[in-house]
């Protein structure tokens, strides 16, 4: 079986984190993961900054796929909606250069990474450290980005 590279993005307003696996067989080996810092700019600048930043990424580690946590219901409409733009140019860039799409429903991550689809953001972090076997700490949106990209791998 070739190997897999896998994206996995988790799109915000403020902060987007990634995360790059690889899965030879039933093997998965981390690759980096971070969030990208969007900041207080003006909107449509950190809409700028997600497309710039993932084209780079994109080039860097040549991913085969990519996969997205899908949207959740957000209590405020505002907040949704930036969410939504910021999501939409990532899928976009990830178009740009070709590279197939996969959305995963976030109790479906969980799922996948722990056994328990309501599990808390530590306990998907500890396991993400878990299955990639390091110890390396991220910023939660980052370890959130892994824990996408695993589940697509245990989907595939």
């Amino acid at each position: 079986m070739a190997v897999l590279r896998i994206l996995g993005i988790d799109p915000g307003s403020r902060y987007m984190g990634y995360g790059v696996i690889e899965r030879n067989g039933s093997r998965l080996r981390y690759i980096h993961a971070d969030r990208l810092v969007l900041g207080n700019m003006p909107f449509t600048e950190r809409l700028l900054k997600i497309d710039a930043f993932l084209g780079e990424l994109l080039a860097l580690y040549e991913p085969d796929c990519a996969a997205f946590e899908g949207i959740f219901h957000q209590k405020f409409a505002d907040a949704a909606i930036k969410l939504g733009h910021a999501r939409g140019v990532a899928i976009c860039a990830c178009a740009r250069f070709g590279i197939p799409l996969y959305e995963y429903a976030p109790t479906d991550v969980k799922q996948s990474v722990t056994s328990f689809g309501r599990a808390e953001k530590a306990q998907v972090a500890d396991m993400v450290r878990i299955l990639l076997g390091v110890q390396n700490t991220w910023p939660v949106d980052a370890s959130d980005a892994l824990a996408i990209a695993i589940c697509h791998a245990n989907r595939i």
